[in-house]
């Protein structure tokens, strides 16, 4: 696989999928979902030039310290951990790049996601503020909170439905402007979902994001994943997140198990290293 995409007989998306796959990740639980990277930081002008690197999102870096100004905050929160039961190693990000509750807030104006926020919610959506409602509110939101880590699904590169609100849900109003949300608000480059799925895609198999997207690659599925490169890079999260980091078989106590399982499920989980 991999000597075939540097040949470029595959597609960046497809190279994407098959990682996923190999580092066990599935479709089939929102748990270990499929990871994909936000490639753009460019979503407020009107016309997107795939030729400008400016353009693009850094990939050599975590999502959390693509913006500069977290990395000092990042940085220290690791330097300044300790646990006094020496269990839980020092870590850059409590969250997870990937997880279910991720999975379900970008998902959320489509079936069965919608139930399955609801539930997560005790039955009923999340506040309006909290909900996925503009592309570029949610970058946004991500370079201004370095504890908000989310990367992308695949839905992103090639289902416009998820960007509109068909079933016409009432999401709530946010509280400030008391704007109504309904359909995803797009970048200002992007005329439609499906315009902005087409362009999205480009983006993705565009020469700059060939030529770096190994570097992400490194961080989510390689080297960079964890030990002193992960450190160095960044990027070391929850220990609870890393395949292996506990044996749920050797506890014996079941309502302390069912705790970490719980834990592992919620908290996100980061791919077998390939």
């Amino acid at each position: 696989v991999f000597q075939k995409w540097v040949n470029r007989e595959i597609s960046n998306f497809d190279y994407l999928i098959q990682l996923n796959t190999m580092a066990g990740r599935t479709y089939n639980d929102l748990a270990q979902y499929p990871v994909f990277p936000w490639i753009l930081r460019d979503y407020t002008s009107e016309e997107l030039d795939l030729n400008n690197p400016a353009v693009f999102r850094d990939l050599s870096k975590p999502i959390g310290v693509v913006n500069e100004k977290n990395a000092k905050t990042v940085k220290e929160k690791y330097e300044n951990f300790e646990d006094p039961l020496g269990i839980i190693n020092k870590f850059h990000y409590g969250t997870h790049y990937s997880n279910a509750a991720g999975v379900m807030h970008y998902l959320i104006r489509v079936e069965p996601f919608t139930t399955l926020h609801i539930q997560l919610q005790s039955g009923r959506f999340d506040c309006a503020d909290r909900q996925f409602h503009s592309i570029p509110a949610t970058w946004q939101a991500l370079m201004d909170n370095p504890n908000d880590v989310k990367e992308l699904i695949p839905e992103f590169f090639y289902f416009p439905e998820f960007l509109e609100n068909q079933n016409g849900f009432n999401l709530g109003q946010l509280q400030l402007s008391k704007e109504v949300v309904n359909d995803v608000i797009l970048p200002k480059w992007a005329r439609s979902p499906e315009d902005f799925i087409y362009k999205h895609r480009k983006a993705l198999e565009s020469e700059y994001v060939s030529a770096h997207l190994h570097e992400w690659i490194d961080l989510i599925f390689g080297y960079k994943q964890r030990g002193p490169a992960a450190v160095e890079a960044l990027n070391v999260f929850y220990y609870c997140t890393y395949e292996g980091a506990v044996d749920l078989d050797a506890l014996t106590d079941e309502k302390e198990r069912k705790a970490l399982e719980g834990m592992i499920n919620n908290f996100g989980q980061t791919p077998c290293q390939l």
